[in-house]
Order: C-alpha cells, then sequence, then structure tokens
C-alpha cells in the first residue's frame, strides 16, 4: 500500500510578497499575525513590503527574529510564549529551513497544549496547531511542502518531529525572494534539494510511484539551474526552477525519507555549525559510492532521466560535476572539521536511526568513519 501527503494550497508569484494581505486572507481571523523569521534575512528588506502591506490593510503583525541557524528547542518554546501572549492567529514562517520548522513547531505550542519534549519523533505531534504559511527565501530545505521539523537539543543534539499536523495551510513561492542569495549558499542549497530528490528516489521502505515522479521532476529542474543560478543570480527562470525543484523534492521525501546521506550530515551541523545544505553537499557523492551496489539501478534511472548516462556511475559523476561547477567545499578541512573528531562524528551519525532506516545499503560504523575520512 501507499499513501501520499502534502500541502493543499501552493501559490506562485514572482514578487508575490510585496502584496502578502492577498495571501493572509482567510487563515487570519482576528487580524492578529506573527512572523518566524531570522535578523539576517530581516536585515535584507526582503520582509519590509511584506509587512507594509500587512499593515496598511489594518493588520497587528509581531516579528519574531530571534531564530539562528540549526535552531535550538529553547528559542522555539520562546517564540511560542511570545505568540502564545500576543494572540495571534496565524503564523507566518519566513526564510530558511530554520524559520520555516521553527514557525511549523510553534504553530503546533501555540494551538494545542502538548509539551514540545512530547513532540519528538514520528507522529508524536498530535492535536490543533494553529494556521500557517510557509514563505521560502532559499531554494533547497522543501521544509515549505513537509510535515518534518528539525530541533537543536542541547548543545549539539539534532532531533526530528514528524507528523502530518506540521503540514502548512498554505504556501507563497516568491522567487523575487531569492534574488540576492550569495553565489555560495545558492549553490549549498541547490545540491540539497538534490540530495532530498536522490534520497527520495532511493528511499526502501516507502519509496512510491508518485514520490519518484516528483524526485525525477525535481531533478530535471533542479540540474540545469542551480550552476545557471550560481553564475547570474538574477536569472529570474533559473532562480525560479529551482524553488519549484526544492518544493517537488520536499513534496517527494516528506513521503519517502531521506537517509544516510541526512544522517552523516547532521553531525556536521550539530557540532560545528555547518549550514545543513553544505553538509548535504560534503558527504553526498562518498555517500553514493557507499550505496552503490544496492542502488545502482535506482541511479541508474536518475542518470537515464536527466540524460547523463545509464549507470549508477554516470550519476555520481554528474553529482562532482554539479559540485565543481558551483565551487561548493569538498572537504572536511575546508569547513574546519579535522580528523580527530571523525569518530564523534560517526558515533553521533549511527544514532540517527530514523534516517538509516531508509538507507538503500546499510550503513556501518566502519563506513562511515570511511566515508568521513574519504572526504577529509
Amino acid at each position: 500500500m501507499h499513501s501520499f501527503q502534502t500541502v493543499s494550497d501552493i501559490r506562485i508569484e514572482t514578487g508575490g510578497t510585496d502584496k502578502l494581505d492577498q495571501y493572509v486572507k482567510g487563515l487570519s481571523t482576528n487580524k492578529r499575525v506573527a512572523i518566524v523569521t531570522d535578523k539576517g534575512v530581516r536585515s535584507l528588506g526582503l520582509l519590509d513590503n511584506g509587512l507594509s502591506a500587512l499593515k496598511s490593510a489594518g493588520y497587528d503583525v509581531l516579528v519574531f527574529d530571534d531564530v539562528v541557524a540549526d535552531p535550538p528547542d529553547t528559542i522555539v518554546q520562546k517564540g511560542a510564549n511570545e505568540i502564545r501572549a500576543f494572540g495571534a492567529d496565524l503564523i507566518i514562517g519566513f526564510g530558511g529551513g530554520s524559520p520555516m520548522d521553527s514557525a511549523k513547531v510553534m504553530a503546533h505550542l501555540v494551538g494545542s497544549d502538548q509539551p514540545l519534549e512530547t513532540l519528538y519523533g514520528v507522529n508524536m505531534a498530535k492535536g490543533p496547531t494553529l494556521p500557517l504559511l510557509l514563505i521560502p527565501t532559499t531554494a533547497g530545505t522543501g521544509s515549505e511542502v513537509t510535515n518534518v521539523a528539525i530541533l537543536t537539543t542541547g548543545k549539539t543534539t539534532k532531533k526530528g518531529i514528524v507528523a502530518d499536523s506540521l503540514y502548512a495551510d498554505r504556501v507563497l513561492l516568491d522567487a523575487a525572494l531569492t534574488f540576492g542569495l550569495p553565489a555560495s549558499i545558492t549553490a549549498a542549497t541547490g545540491i540539497d534539494a538534490m540530495v532530498h530528490a536522490i534520497e527520495a528516489y532511493t528511499s526502501i521502505l516507502q519509496k512510491n510511484p508518485i514520490s519518484d515522479a516528483l524526485a525525477l521532476s525535481a531533478l530535471r529542474k533542479l540540474r540545469g539551474a542551480v550552476v545557471r543560478a550560481v553564475q547570474d543570480g538574477n536569472d529570474v527562470d533559473a532562480r525560479n526552477d529551482m524553488l519549484i525543484g526544492a518544493m517537488l523534492a520536499g513534496q517527494a521525501f516528506s513521503n519517502a525519507p531521506c537517509a544516510a546521506v541526512h544522517a552523516l550530515a547532521y553531525p556536521l551541523g550539530g557540532f560545528f555549525h555547518v549550514p545543513h545544505g553544505l553538509s548535504n553537499a560534503l558527504v553526498l557523492t562518498e555517500v553514493m559510492k557507499y550505496n552503490l551496489p544496492n542502488a545502482k539501478d535506482w541511479y541508474g534511472e536518475i542518470a537515464t532521466d536527466l540524460g547523463v548516462g545509464q549507470s549508477g556511475n554516470s550519476l555520481i559523476d554528474e553529482m562532482l560535476r554539479i559540485k565543481a561547477d558551483t565551487r561548493v567545499p569538498q572537504t572536511l578541512t575546508e569547513v574546519n572539521i579535522k580528523a580527530d573528531s571523525i569518530r564523534m562524528m560517526a558515533d553521533d551519525a549511527m544514532t540517527k536511526e530514523r534516517l538509516l532506516m531508509n538507507n538503500p545499503r546499510p550503513m556501518t560504523l566502519d563506513a562511515t568513519i570511511k566515508i568521513y575520512e574519504n572526504i577529509l
């Protein structure tokens, strides 16, 4: 049996954020809106026109911009408390994966009485949530259409919340928000989206015909668009293709979950604060090489669909080319991770059973150590 869920209302308009008051219609009843973002996004002015549109239309707006990368559970709880005190009846998550993940959890915390510590795991988050609108400002995480949120608990541990109650009520894709992204972030987030699609296509437990179709469609969009957007940040077609590709990949992996690439990437973020997209890009091709004995047919199908060859090795070579052409860092040394940290990261990666269970080839501690050593 297969099943498939996604966000029911997805709207695409370049420049749509400038008339944000039109996109909250039907979601907010008391005209009190909370926007969850981070200080970096806010400082770029990406939110200014949308805020003006809301205020001109008579909305009271609370902007919570304390979100940071790899959002700590304490910040998410703080945001939920402030939003509850403000009396908002709509939350807008505005930014990359961290603000959107935070907004999802805050919507659940404010809408229900369930304590945060009880939400972690699969289908543990239950009960009502506040209406939620998500607007991505990067084209990578696909968080806007997933039922997943990743938080940092304690100093370094990352935990996932996976539940259908985390799906947004509405999504706005506005390519204009991504025009100013630096080439390095464009590259890392774009490859992140490709990772989502590749892992969804090879996810052994819940892979299904719909997730497969979405993953292939995502990769077709992303393969050419990532390099073009890196070369010309104002290429509107490339930016749109990236945004739509990231969304399609998000829909795919939300139903056919990610695997060992993500499991091995998480310690890079948790211990060393390497951005999530870059973490995935760093470990991607070595994990693919490890998976090749079990995933060669699936990799070959992707390569054939993309027109880059017919073998699993062809797909690996294509991802190596894209990493080279976009100039993302290729070694742990380039992100200041040393050899003496490898065992610690490997031990942590092996705890990510929620992800490893989906991998086409069983992952071992020795293999994890070897993969890290190969990218040192």
